[in-house]
């Protein structure tokens, strides 16, 4: 169920800004530089990366930090 709900969203935080998962602490963050022979390339290149890494990740091993923890 919990893959059902969670999204690839854009998140813009104080020290990070690029794809988040929507449900965790997750965030997507590329190994080294685009790889390909042209700018699409690379582009495809860097969204099947993106996607392989959201579709793996386990929320439960990201749990996002609370704002008010007791």
């Amino acid at each position: 169920m919990e893959e059902m709900r969670r999204k690839l969203v854009w998140a813009k935080r104080q020290n990070f800004q690029g794809w988040a998962c929507s449900e965790c602490a997750w965030v997507f963050n590329p190994s080294g530089p685009p790889v390909g022979e042209s700018i699409d390339e690379m582009k495809i290149h860097y969204e099947q990366r993106r996607d392989k890494e959201f579709t793996s990740h386990v929320c439960g091993e990201r749990p996002r930090a609370t704002k008010n923890p007791r």
